[in-house]
């Protein structure tokens, strides 16, 4: 199967948004479909596959078409665009400051029967985005004490803050807090993800706007998956010379040196449709 065809099949509509969030919405202008269809060419995305990533799109409620003679072009909805924002704040802001940590814990003990696997797979689904941990079946830990408010809400949503219980607190003596870390999260797994992301990225040096435009693009969409993943462990919590440091520092450092060209290069692409 070649790349082009993988590709495409794989993550047309996650690149779409990718694009939308990176070059429409800081314009806040409609798009010609020929031009999103140009784009994600770019990124090796056939026409079909990117204009079926435009219907489910806007199936969905994110975006909105306009006929305008025979050509159609397209708008951000207002969730659409709340959506991308939300989600450009918590991408480019990953990773940039290291939070201090007083060593207390928040502690969620939440237990869902095995035969509700499931409300129990929604819940793990929804709390492991959010940062929390779990140790063992039914306890759920966070270093962050901010997150009280949003482990609150989703045992709610999901009718399970009846039973559920909470508690704030410094580990004590008995075990190793690192063994908690360990049983909690993958960091294993983590560390090695970042450790893709710099070896494809470091020797990245593209030259020319069509180029640096896919690189760019390439570059936001695979950092756009860590925050999801990353719990952000305070430094005291995390191995030696933590991969995600580095990663970090790398993201932010192409991410400025790139922009500039790649957003020259989609107001060209923009310009051609225009005149076209």
């Amino acid at each position: 199967m070649s790349r082009r065809r993988e590709v495409s099949h794989a993550s047309a509509r996650s690149l779409l948004m990718t694009v939308l969030g990176e070059y429409t919405l800081p314009r806040d202008t409609p798009v010609w479909t020929s031009m999103l269809v140009e784009v994600l060419g770019i990124l090796d995305i056939e026409e079909k596959s990117a204009r079926q990533a435009l219907a489910r799109s806007a199936a969905e409620g994110w975006m909105v078409s306009e006929r305008v003679g025979r050509r159609v072009r397209w708008s951000l909805t207002p969730p659409g665009r709340r959506l991308l924002t939300e989600g450009a704040e918590r991408i480019y802001a990953f990773g940039r400051e290291e939070r201090p940590w007083n060593g207390q814990w928040l502690m969620l003990i939440v237990s869902v029967p095995e035969a509700k696997r499931d409300l129990r797979h929604r819940l793990r689904t929804r709390l492991t985005w959010a940062g929390f941990g779990s140790p063992v079946a039914g306890v759920w830990v966070s270093p962050d004490l901010s997150r009280q408010r949003e482990a609150q809400q989703i045992v709610s949503e999901l009718g399970l803050d009846a039973q559920a219980m909470s508690f704030t607190a410094g580990y004590g003596e008995v075990g190793e807090q690192e063994t908690m870390v360990a049983r909690s999260w993958d960091l294993t797994e983590l560390k090695d993800r970042y450790e893709d992301f710099i070896d494809r990225f470091t020797g990245l040096h593209p030259t020319g706007g069509r180029a640096v435009l896919r690189a760019q693009t390439e570059l936001v969409h695979e950092w756009r998956r860590f925050p999801f993943l990353d719990p952000q462990l305070p430094a005291e919590l995390l191995p030696a010379k933590w991969s995600g440091t580095k990663a970090a520092e790398l993201f932010h450092h192409k991410h400025v040196d790139w922009r500039p060209e790649a957003q020259q290069y989609w107001d060209d692409i923009v310009a051609a449709e225009e005149a076209g």
